[in-house]
């Protein structure tokens, strides 16, 4: 990989350590300039005029999207967030008493929180799948707990509170086997691995742009698999995702763009497709290779620190390092490691609750270096944490 050229095309390289991909990657100027002269055109013709004379230029992220996951454009919504996209799927599904939902050890909470909400409503269940002795979903448990009753498969792929990366495409051989519907939450594995939804078997699979792909904040992407648009209806629409043919009477789009909304930032949508050719370009194969090796590299130094625990579990390990330091809040870590200009992150145990209690955590420190970084860099990291008083 042409590292030199990839930070010359990262303004951000030259100001901070940025090792807080997972929370939000720092754009490359291609994106950068995408997004401003869209807004720079807005400003100088108007928004509406400015979305039509750029409407082929929004409709190519529809084409990159589709490239990115293997999938036709049809299948593929753009949304202002992988929770929008997740919460769109997930509400559009129907559940009743007695039915069971199935999620990971790992769900974040943004999930977690809808799975308890309709079970209040509808008297469904919710109950977590073991992990195994690696600490990633345990397939064959899931196996064992499959019946008629179980309605919805819903697992995060890459958890935001560690490096683990759950067996995603054996979940989905299970799932579809069984004829049970699979919603995968990519939001941390979008942009750092390759993504085949017919390698990975789900039916559904949101993801944001703001993290490991590098797109402006506030983008995201759906992408739902042709026959259930056959089948689900959004929660709620507007004259964007369905058609008032009649005062009493309404279409729903033949395509995922159903599951969008009208009004929307169109230069940053406009960003999210350049970001995704972007990771096109430079591959994504070669991007997981990268990110991985500079996270084991991370990994193996923080643990020769006294005092540091690298807290990261599963048999596949991807661009997430979380460790804490004895004696150090998480909170005071980041802020000292912000003061020499290393940009990291902090999870806490309400984000990930099934595990991070099951293994007794309240907080952890986290690092994800992308494949702009440098072990140069990594090696500042280290020796500032050596230096925490």
């Amino acid at each position: 990989m042409d590292i030199d050229r990839y930070r010359a095309e990262t303004p951000g390289t030259r100001a901070v350590v940025h090792l807080n991909n997972a929370g939000s990657a720092l754009p490359p100027q291609p994106v950068l300039d995408a997004v401003i002269e869209h807004l720079t055109l807005e400003a100088a013709i108007g928004g509406y005029e400015a979305a039509e004379r750029n409407a082929a230029t929004l409709d190519h992220a529809y084409d990159a999207v589709a490239r990115l996951l293997n999938c036709a454009r049809e299948e593929v919504a753009l949304v202002e967030s992988a929770t929008m996209g997740w919460d769109m799927a997930f509400y559009a599904l129907r559940f009743g008493p007695g039915d069971r939902i199935l999620t990971s050890m790992a769900e974040y909470a943004s999930n977690v929180i809808p799975f308890l909400q309709v079970a209040r409503r509808t008297g469904a269940v919710v109950e977590v799948i073991p992990d195994d002795e690696d600490g990633q979903l345990d397939v064959a448990a899931l196996e064992r707990m499959l019946d008629d009753r179980v309605r919805l498969i819903a697992v995060t792929h890459v958890p935001t509170n560690g490096g683990l990366v759950n067996p995603a495409a054996a979940i989905g051989r299970i799932a579809r086997a069984a004829g049970v519907p699979y919603l995968l939450d990519a939001c941390q594995a979008a942009g750092q691995m390759p993504l085949d939804v017919e390698e990975l078997g789900c039916d559904f699979l949101s993801a944001t742009g703001r993290k490991f792909l590098r797109a402006p904040r506030g983008t995201g992407f759906l992408y739902v698999r042709k026959p259930w648009l056959e089948r689900l209806e959004p929660p709620f629409l507007d004259l964007h995702g369905a058609e008032l043919v009649a005062p009493d009477r309404y279409a729903l789009r033949p395509d995922a763009r159903r599951f969008e909304l009208w009004e929307c930032n169109v230069a940053a949508r406009i960003g999210l497709g350049v970001a995704v050719d972007y990771a096109l370009s430079v591959g994504l194969d070669a991007i997981r290779d990268r990110v991985r090796g500079l996270a084991g590299l991370l990994r193996d130094r923080l643990a020769t620190l006294p005092g540091v625990t690298v807290r990261d579990r599963g048999r596949e390990r991807c661009a997430i390092v979380t460790f804490t330091v004895e004696g150090r809040a998480a909170a005071s870590v980041k802020a000292a490691l912000r003061a020499q200009g290393i940009n990291v992150s902090v999870s806490v145990a309400s984000s990930t609750r099934f595990d991070m209690d099951a293994r007794g955590l309240s907080e952890v420190v986290r690092a994800s270096p992308h494949y702009y970084n440098t072990e140069e860099e990594l090696d500042r990291l280290v020796a500032a944490v050596r230096s925490l008083p």
